[in-house]
């Protein structure tokens, strides 16, 4: 589970709420709006994503979804 990484993508601002989410921002690697990083997907930093997942994005960088071709069936 280590071996794993998650995209985390800054997509609100922190301007009005506690600084426990301001401090939780930081703590993840983001200092500006928008800006992504990659973090070792452990349950440590799962806890921090679940916190503050209102301000921010996460994808697992190696998932990207495939668009189905006409007349493929499943």
């Amino acid at each position: 589970m280590a071996d794993k990484k998650l995209r985390v993508t800054w997509v609100r601002s922190t301007i009005g709420h506690k600084a426990a989410a301001r401090g939780t921002i930081r703590a993840l690697g983001l200092h500006r709006l928008h800006q992504s990083v990659e973090v070792a997907d452990t349950p440590v930093i799962r806890g921090m994503l679940r916190r503050v997942a209102f301000l921010i994005e996460v994808d697992e960088p190696g998932a990207r979804a495939q668009p189905a071709t006409e007349g493929e069936t499943k």
